[in-house]
Protein backbone atom coordinates (compact mmCIF):
# COMPACT_ATOMS: atom_id res chain seq x y z
CA UNK A 1 0.00 0.00 0.00
CA UNK A 2 1.49 2.96 -0.65
CA UNK A 3 1.69 5.67 1.47
CA UNK A 4 -1.17 7.92 3.02
CA UNK A 5 -0.82 11.85 1.30
CA UNK A 6 -1.60 14.23 4.34
CA UNK A 7 -2.60 17.48 4.53
CA UNK A 8 -2.04 19.48 7.95
CA UNK A 9 -4.31 22.96 8.51
CA UNK A 10 -3.59 25.84 11.30
CA UNK A 11 0.16 24.26 10.81
CA UNK A 12 1.79 26.56 12.90
CA UNK A 13 0.08 25.71 16.39
CA UNK A 14 1.70 23.63 19.46
CA UNK A 15 -0.70 20.45 18.51
CA UNK A 16 0.35 20.57 14.96
CA UNK A 17 3.84 20.68 15.86
CA UNK A 18 3.67 17.70 17.59
CA UNK A 19 1.33 15.90 14.72
CA UNK A 20 4.22 16.74 12.34
CA UNK A 21 6.83 14.79 14.79
CA UNK A 22 4.49 12.31 14.67
CA UNK A 23 3.70 11.73 11.12
CA UNK A 24 6.99 12.09 9.84
CA UNK A 25 8.08 8.63 11.99
CA UNK A 26 4.74 7.32 10.61
CA UNK A 27 5.98 4.13 8.34
CA UNK A 28 2.50 4.55 6.51
CA UNK A 29 1.92 8.57 5.73
CA UNK A 30 3.71 11.43 3.95
CA UNK A 31 3.23 15.29 4.46
CA UNK A 32 1.67 16.25 1.49
CA UNK A 33 1.24 19.84 3.06
CA UNK A 34 1.63 22.19 5.93
CA UNK A 35 -1.02 25.13 5.63
CA UNK A 36 -0.50 28.06 7.39
CA UNK A 37 -0.63 31.55 5.83
CA UNK A 38 1.13 33.70 8.11
CA UNK A 39 4.33 31.41 7.60
CA UNK A 40 3.89 30.24 3.58
CA UNK A 41 7.32 29.72 2.77
CA UNK A 42 9.19 29.11 5.71
CA UNK A 43 10.55 25.90 6.59
CA UNK A 44 8.74 23.96 9.68
CA UNK A 45 11.72 24.02 11.53
CA UNK A 46 12.12 27.91 11.65
CA UNK A 47 8.85 27.63 13.53
CA UNK A 48 8.88 23.80 15.30
CA UNK A 49 12.40 24.51 16.12
CA UNK A 50 12.76 20.51 17.30
CA UNK A 51 12.09 19.60 13.72
CA UNK A 52 15.58 21.12 12.40
CA UNK A 53 17.36 18.03 10.56
CA UNK A 54 14.01 16.22 10.44
CA UNK A 55 12.65 17.96 7.37
CA UNK A 56 12.84 20.59 4.60
CA UNK A 57 9.32 20.94 4.27
CA UNK A 58 7.79 24.31 4.14
CA UNK A 59 4.70 25.75 5.12
CA UNK A 60 2.50 26.86 2.05
CA UNK A 61 -0.64 28.94 1.85
CA UNK A 62 -2.85 26.72 -0.51
CA UNK A 63 -4.05 23.17 -0.46
CA UNK A 64 -4.53 20.06 -2.45
CA UNK A 65 -7.83 18.85 -1.94
CA UNK A 66 -7.05 15.16 -3.08
CA UNK A 67 -5.06 14.28 -0.31
CA UNK A 68 -5.82 10.97 1.61
CA UNK A 69 -6.23 12.24 4.97
CA UNK A 70 -6.30 16.45 6.52
CA UNK A 71 -6.17 16.95 9.74
CA UNK A 72 -7.67 20.48 11.19
CA UNK A 73 -5.33 21.99 13.97
CA UNK A 74 -7.45 25.24 14.00
CA UNK A 75 -8.64 27.08 17.15
CA UNK A 76 -11.83 26.30 18.15
CA UNK A 77 -14.74 27.50 15.93
CA UNK A 78 -12.24 27.78 12.60
CA UNK A 79 -12.61 24.15 11.63
CA UNK A 80 -16.22 25.15 10.52
CA UNK A 81 -15.45 28.19 8.77
CA UNK A 82 -12.54 26.70 7.05
CA UNK A 83 -14.30 23.90 5.71
CA UNK A 84 -17.18 25.96 4.47
CA UNK A 85 -14.66 27.95 2.23
CA UNK A 86 -12.60 24.84 0.72
CA UNK A 87 -13.71 21.85 -0.47
CA UNK A 88 -11.83 18.94 -0.09
CA UNK A 89 -12.28 14.91 -2.69
CA UNK A 90 -15.31 13.34 -1.61
CA UNK A 91 -12.37 10.33 -0.52
CA UNK A 92 -10.31 12.91 1.69
CA UNK A 93 -11.25 11.75 5.67
CA UNK A 94 -10.79 14.20 8.36
CA UNK A 95 -9.27 14.14 11.61
CA UNK A 96 -10.59 17.70 13.65
CA UNK A 97 -9.08 18.33 16.70
CA UNK A 98 -10.85 21.21 17.89
CA UNK A 99 -14.70 21.37 19.35
CA UNK A 100 -16.47 22.21 16.75
CA UNK A 101 -17.55 18.75 15.53
CA UNK A 102 -17.50 16.84 19.52
CA UNK A 103 -21.19 17.23 20.55
CA UNK A 104 -24.05 15.65 18.77
CA UNK A 105 -25.80 19.04 18.06
CA UNK A 106 -22.81 19.77 16.16
CA UNK A 107 -21.92 16.33 14.59
CA UNK A 108 -23.08 16.69 11.27
CA UNK A 109 -21.60 19.05 8.90
CA UNK A 110 -22.67 19.85 5.01
CA UNK A 111 -23.20 16.56 4.71
CA UNK A 112 -20.14 14.87 6.72
CA UNK A 113 -21.49 12.66 9.69
CA UNK A 114 -18.20 13.07 12.31
CA UNK A 115 -17.91 10.39 14.93
CA UNK A 116 -16.61 11.15 18.21
CA UNK A 117 -12.48 9.93 18.54
CA UNK A 118 -11.93 8.06 21.83
CA UNK A 119 -11.25 5.08 20.88
CA UNK A 120 -11.52 3.22 24.42
CA UNK A 121 -15.29 4.19 24.52
CA UNK A 122 -16.05 3.82 20.41
CA UNK A 123 -12.93 1.81 18.61
CA UNK A 124 -15.29 -0.55 15.95
CA UNK A 125 -17.28 2.72 14.86
CA UNK A 126 -14.28 4.91 14.18
CA UNK A 127 -12.63 1.84 11.93
CA UNK A 128 -15.72 2.72 9.52
CA UNK A 129 -15.38 6.46 10.33
CA UNK A 130 -14.60 8.92 7.47
CA UNK A 131 -14.66 12.03 9.74
CA UNK A 132 -13.49 11.99 13.18
CA UNK A 133 -14.21 14.81 16.10
CA UNK A 134 -10.49 13.95 18.13
CA UNK A 135 -11.79 14.61 22.19
CA UNK A 136 -10.43 17.43 23.86
CA UNK A 137 -7.45 17.09 26.27
CA UNK A 138 -9.52 17.31 29.47
CA UNK A 139 -12.41 15.39 28.50
CA UNK A 140 -9.46 12.54 27.29
CA UNK A 141 -8.04 12.20 30.73
CA UNK A 142 -11.75 12.23 32.94
CA UNK A 143 -13.53 10.27 30.35
CA UNK A 144 -10.78 7.26 30.63
CA UNK A 145 -11.54 8.09 34.72
CA UNK A 146 -14.98 7.00 34.73
CA UNK A 147 -15.63 4.89 31.54
CA UNK A 148 -15.73 1.95 33.56
CA UNK A 149 -18.18 2.84 35.92
CA UNK A 150 -20.67 4.39 33.66
CA UNK A 151 -20.47 1.29 31.12
CA UNK A 152 -21.73 -0.59 33.89
CA UNK A 153 -24.03 1.51 35.57
CA UNK A 154 -22.17 1.97 38.66
CA UNK A 155 -22.42 6.38 38.49
CA UNK A 156 -24.64 6.72 41.25
CA UNK A 157 -24.19 10.04 42.94
CA UNK A 158 -22.14 13.35 41.60
CA UNK A 159 -18.72 13.17 40.45
CA UNK A 160 -16.00 15.67 41.59
CA UNK A 161 -13.11 15.93 39.12
CA UNK A 162 -9.85 18.49 40.25
CA UNK A 163 -7.03 18.34 36.97
CA UNK A 164 -3.92 20.26 36.75
CA UNK A 165 -2.69 20.52 32.89
CA UNK A 166 0.39 22.06 31.68
CA UNK A 167 1.18 25.42 30.10
CA UNK A 168 0.76 23.47 26.61
CA UNK A 169 -2.60 23.26 27.07
CA UNK A 170 -3.37 26.73 26.25
CA UNK A 171 -1.60 26.86 23.02
CA UNK A 172 1.32 29.29 21.68
CA UNK A 173 -0.78 32.91 21.94
CA UNK A 174 0.93 34.53 25.06
CA UNK A 175 -1.96 36.23 27.54
CA UNK A 176 -1.95 37.30 31.34
CA UNK A 177 -1.89 33.16 32.75
CA UNK A 178 0.39 32.18 30.07
CA UNK A 179 3.71 33.82 30.29
CA UNK A 180 6.61 32.57 31.85
CA UNK A 181 6.10 35.09 35.05
CA UNK A 182 2.91 34.12 35.56
CA UNK A 183 3.24 30.44 35.26
CA UNK A 184 6.65 30.24 36.93
CA UNK A 185 6.12 29.17 41.25
CA UNK A 186 2.42 29.34 40.71
CA UNK A 187 -0.88 27.63 40.48
CA UNK A 188 -4.32 28.75 39.44
CA UNK A 189 -7.54 27.31 38.34
CA UNK A 190 -9.77 28.75 35.73
CA UNK A 191 -13.17 28.05 34.58
CA UNK A 192 -14.29 26.48 37.42
CA UNK A 193 -17.45 24.05 36.82
CA UNK A 194 -18.29 25.40 33.29
CA UNK A 195 -15.00 24.13 31.27
CA UNK A 196 -15.74 23.71 28.09
CA UNK A 197 -15.41 19.21 27.90
CA UNK A 198 -18.00 19.09 30.25
CA UNK A 199 -20.25 18.94 27.40
CA UNK A 200 -17.87 16.04 25.89
CA UNK A 201 -18.26 14.08 29.53
CA UNK A 202 -21.54 14.60 30.27
CA UNK A 203 -22.48 13.22 26.45
CA UNK A 204 -20.45 10.01 27.00
CA UNK A 205 -21.55 9.27 30.10
CA UNK A 206 -25.05 9.72 29.48
CA UNK A 207 -24.41 7.43 26.28
CA UNK A 208 -23.18 4.88 28.50
CA UNK A 209 -25.38 5.14 31.32
CA UNK A 210 -29.04 7.15 30.37
CA UNK A 211 -30.00 7.38 34.16
CA UNK A 212 -27.03 8.94 35.61
CA UNK A 213 -28.56 12.53 36.50
CA UNK A 214 -26.41 13.46 39.22
CA UNK A 215 -23.80 16.05 38.77
CA UNK A 216 -20.27 16.22 37.12
CA UNK A 217 -18.09 19.16 39.09
CA UNK A 218 -14.89 19.91 37.60
CA UNK A 219 -12.58 22.51 39.04
CA UNK A 220 -9.78 22.69 36.50
CA UNK A 221 -6.02 23.87 37.06
CA UNK A 222 -2.72 25.80 35.94
CA UNK A 223 0.24 24.02 36.51
CA UNK A 224 3.35 25.64 36.39
CA UNK A 225 4.70 22.78 34.02
CA UNK A 226 4.78 22.62 30.02
CA UNK A 227 3.11 19.47 29.19
CA UNK A 228 0.64 16.96 31.00
CA UNK A 229 -2.46 16.07 32.51
CA UNK A 230 -2.75 14.81 36.42
CA UNK A 231 -6.40 14.40 37.51
CA UNK A 232 -8.03 13.42 40.81
CA UNK A 233 -11.88 12.24 40.56
CA UNK A 234 -14.09 10.51 43.12
CA UNK A 235 -17.29 9.40 43.45
CA UNK A 236 -19.60 6.90 45.79
CA UNK A 237 -18.55 3.31 45.11
CA UNK A 238 -20.50 0.25 46.97
CA UNK A 239 -17.69 -2.28 45.92
CA UNK A 240 -14.32 -2.99 47.02
CA UNK A 241 -11.15 -1.53 46.40
CA UNK A 242 -10.31 -5.06 44.68
CA UNK A 243 -13.42 -5.31 42.39
CA UNK A 244 -13.17 -1.30 40.93
CA UNK A 245 -9.70 -3.17 39.56
CA UNK A 246 -11.26 -6.07 38.11
CA UNK A 247 -13.81 -4.06 36.43
CA UNK A 248 -11.20 -1.59 35.05
CA UNK A 249 -9.12 -4.22 33.77
CA UNK A 250 -11.91 -5.31 32.30
CA UNK A 251 -12.92 -2.87 30.47
CA UNK A 252 -9.76 -1.47 29.33
CA UNK A 253 -8.05 -4.90 28.52
CA UNK A 254 -7.73 -4.49 24.81
CA UNK A 255 -7.10 -1.15 24.79
CA UNK A 256 -3.72 -0.02 23.30
CA UNK A 257 -2.31 2.66 25.39
CA UNK A 258 -4.95 2.90 28.57
CA UNK A 259 -3.35 0.89 31.56
CA UNK A 260 -4.63 0.49 35.36
CA UNK A 261 -1.72 0.67 37.65
CA UNK A 262 -1.54 -0.98 40.90
CA UNK A 263 1.25 1.74 41.79
CA UNK A 264 0.45 5.40 42.35
CA UNK A 265 1.00 7.23 39.24
CA UNK A 266 2.74 10.43 38.86
CA UNK A 267 2.88 12.26 35.66
CA UNK A 268 6.29 11.62 34.31
CA UNK A 269 4.90 8.22 33.11
CA UNK A 270 3.27 9.35 30.83
CA UNK A 271 4.48 12.94 29.02
CA UNK A 272 6.01 12.44 25.64
CA UNK A 273 3.69 9.33 25.50
CA UNK A 274 0.08 8.46 24.10
CA UNK A 275 -0.48 6.35 27.25
CA UNK A 276 -3.01 7.15 29.88
CA UNK A 277 -2.34 5.53 33.50
CA UNK A 278 -4.82 4.90 36.02
CA UNK A 279 -4.72 4.05 39.58
CA UNK A 280 -7.33 3.46 42.08
CA UNK A 281 -7.82 3.47 45.76
CA UNK A 282 -11.12 3.17 48.27
CA UNK A 283 -11.72 5.91 50.76
CA UNK A 284 -14.62 5.10 53.27
CA UNK A 285 -17.62 4.96 49.98
CA UNK A 286 -15.92 6.85 47.96
CA UNK A 287 -13.38 5.62 45.26
CA UNK A 288 -10.80 7.63 44.16
CA UNK A 289 -9.11 7.49 40.02
CA UNK A 290 -6.59 9.35 39.24
CA UNK A 291 -5.56 9.63 35.74
CA UNK A 292 -2.48 10.86 33.78
CA UNK A 293 -2.22 12.16 30.08
CA UNK A 294 0.19 14.23 27.49
CA UNK A 295 -2.59 16.81 27.03
CA UNK A 296 -0.29 16.91 23.30
CA UNK A 297 -0.19 13.44 22.94
CA UNK A 298 -2.74 11.34 24.05
CA UNK A 299 -5.22 14.57 24.81
CA UNK A 300 -4.42 15.81 20.77
CA UNK A 301 -1.69 14.79 18.48
CA UNK A 302 -1.25 11.52 19.63
CA UNK A 303 -4.69 10.18 19.61
CA UNK A 304 -5.58 11.68 16.28
CA UNK A 305 -2.99 9.38 14.35
CA UNK A 306 -4.38 7.21 16.80
CA UNK A 307 -7.28 7.17 15.05
CA UNK A 308 -5.65 7.90 11.62
CA UNK A 309 -4.28 3.82 12.46
CA UNK A 310 -8.01 2.11 12.95
CA UNK A 311 -9.29 4.28 10.30
CA UNK A 312 -7.01 2.70 8.19
CA UNK A 313 -6.98 -0.68 9.63
CA UNK A 314 -2.81 -0.13 10.51
CA UNK A 315 -1.65 -1.53 14.04
CA UNK A 316 -3.08 0.73 16.49
CA UNK A 317 0.03 2.02 17.88
CA UNK A 318 1.62 2.35 14.70
CA UNK A 319 4.05 5.43 14.82
CA UNK A 320 3.38 6.04 18.70
CA UNK A 321 5.58 3.68 20.76
CA UNK A 322 7.19 6.69 22.83
CA UNK A 323 9.11 6.21 25.85
CA UNK A 324 8.23 8.64 28.39
CA UNK A 325 10.74 11.63 28.87
CA UNK A 326 10.99 10.17 32.78
CA UNK A 327 14.60 12.03 33.84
Amino acid sequence: MKKLEIGIIGGAGTTAGELIRLLLQHPKTNINFVYSTSNAGNKLHKVHQDLIGNTAISFVSEINAEVDVLFLCLGHGNSTAFLEKNRFSKNTKIIDLSNDFRLLADKNFEGKGFVYGLPELDKEVIKTAKYIANPGCFATALQLAILPLAANGLLYDDVHINAVTGATGAGTSLSETTHFTYRDNNFSHYKAFNHQHLGEINQTVQQLQAHFNAEINFVPNRGNFSRGIFATTYTKYEGSLAEAITLYKAYYKDAAFTFVSEEEIHLKQVVNTNKCLIHLAKHGTKLLITSAIDNLLKGASGQAVQNLNLMYGFEETLGLNLKASYF
